[in-house]
């Protein structure tokens, strides 16, 4: 197994763990070829039970102390102690203040978010693929989170790669109910046909909830091979956006 080329930490504040993945490493054969995290594609879950504890080790994580979501395109966020406390519950966002439990956020053309306030000790993740930004899943997210302390002035994220408007072909009519809601999500692809932006519709969302310190990863996935893309595959794998408060922040009682 060789160490994936794109799992680094991005900058959320002091004591905050962030990255996402790429599809390089890995023990997954084709369709799933490297390092599928989704246990929901038609993998071999021991291999994505191996990609896991891979992914887990090279961010110096517990992959026992992972929140893996049943995401559905909806709005719905929980509030998260531990591993188990999802259940079978179906949501599309998490939010926990405990250190050492890792949010992660599985995609393959949707938008991973990852949000922090160092501050508060509070941090949030998003799968927020065109249903979801609709429905206001990173907004809620932001609200969730400011139930436990956060500030959106504090907050910081980062968007993931996803599908770029661009590529990103939709219906006219789909196109029209979605930036009539979020404006900035609006595009044309490169073939001047009607399309979406999610990753700008997100900005949106955020900077509307007033959080404006959030980077945006350029890379569009159905344009990079190095990434998982259901809209350019059919069949495949997902990658991972993880984040989460180091073991070595002050566990305040306050924030569980």
């Amino acid at each position: 197994m060789t160490t994936p080329s794109v799992i680094n930490e991005i900058p959320l504040g002091a004591g905050v763990g962030a990255a996402f993945t790429d599809r390089a490493g890995g023990v997954s054969p084709a369709p799933f070829a490297g390092l599928n995290l989704g246990g929901a594609v038609g993998d071999d879950p021991a291999a994505v039970r191996a990609n896991r504890e891979h992914a887990a080790a090279v961010l110096g994580v517990d992959a026992g102390r992972t929140v893996w979501m049943r995401q559905v395109h909806g709005a719905d966020v929980a509030f998260v102690k531990s591993p188990d406390d999802l259940g079978d519950d179906a949501v599309d966002g998490v939010v926990t203040t405990v250190p050492g439990l890792v949010l992660a956020v599985l995609v393959a053309d949707c938008a991973p978010v990852l949000l922090a306030d160092p501050v508060a000790g509070v941090v949030g993740a998003a799968h927020s693929g065109r249903p979801g930004t609709l429905a206001g899943v990173v907004p809620a997210l932001v609200d969730r989170m400011r139930e436990h302390g956060a500030e959106p002035a504090r907050i910081t994220g980062a968007i993931g790669p996803a599908a770029c408007g661009s590529c990103y072909e939709v219906p006219e009519a789909m196109r029209a109910e979605v930036a009539a809601r979020v404006p900035a999500a609006y595009a044309t692809t490169g073939a001047g046909t009607p399309g979406l932006d999610i990753r700008a519709g997100i900005v949106e969302q955020l900077a509307g909830r007033g959080v404006t310190g959030v980077s945006v990863d350029p890379r569009c996935t159905i344009e990079t091979p190095d990434l998982f893309s259901y809209r350019r595959d059919g069949q495949t794998g997902r990658f991972a956006g993880f984040v989460w408060l180091k073991d070595d922040l002050t566990d305040d009682p306050e924030h569980l």
